[in-house]
C-alpha cells in the first residue's frame, strides 16, 4: 500500500473546548472541571489512550481470521501515567505519559499460547502503538497568521 495522508483540524472554541475533525466526522474535546475545563468531553491525552486501545481492537478484528482465531468479545482497558506539573510549568519533568499500560481481554476458546501469539502480532502491528512507542517526526510547516 502506498503512503497515505491523513489529515484533522482542532479548532478552539469557548474556554478550552475543541472541535476536532477528520473527514467527516467531529468530535468535542475539553478538559475535566480540575483541569479548569467545562468537561464537555474527552482531553487530548484521554483520546491517545482511546486511540490506542482501538487502534489494537481494529487490528485484533482485521488480522484474527489469519490467526485462526475467533472472539465473542474483545476489549482492550488503557491507562497511563501523567505528571500535571509538566504541562503547567511547575516542575521540570516530562510532559507527556511517562509510561502508558494495557490489558487486553479476549473472550475465546482458542488456546493460551495461540492467542499469546496473536497479541503479540496486535503490538507489533498497530499504527497507534508503534507511534506511541518510537519516536515519530513532529515537523511545524508553518505559522498562518490571518
Amino acid at each position: 500500500m502506498p503512503l497515505e495522508t491523513f489529515k484533522a483540524t482542532a479548532h478552539l472554541q469557548q474556554g478550552m473546548v475543541v472541535k476536532a475533525k477528520s473527514r467527516n466526522f467531529e468530535i468535542t474535546i475539553d478538559e475535566p472541571k480540575n483541569l479548569g475545563g467545562t468537561d464537555q468531553g474527552m482531553n487530548p491525552v484521554e483520546l491517545v489512550l482511546c486511540a490506542l486501545g482501538a487502534c489494537q481492537s481494529i487490528v485484533a478484528r482485521v488480522y484474527a481470521r489469519k490467526f485462526d482465531i475467533t472472539f465473542e468479545d474483545f476489549w482492550v482497558e488503557v491507562e497511563g501515567d501523567l505528571d500535571t506539573d509538566g504541562f503547567m510549568n511547575k516542575s521540570d519533568v516530562r510532559r507527556g505519559y511517562s509510561e502508558v499500560r494495557y490489558n487486553i481481554h479476549i473472550k475465546t476458546d482458542a488456546p493460551r499460547e495461540k492467542v499469546e501469539a496473536f497479541v503479540d502480532f496486535i503490538e507489533r502491528t498497530c499504527p497507534v502503538g508503534d507511534t506511541i512507542n518510537n519516536p515519530v517526526n513532529l515537523v511545524l510547516d508553518k505559522i498562518v497568521v490571518e
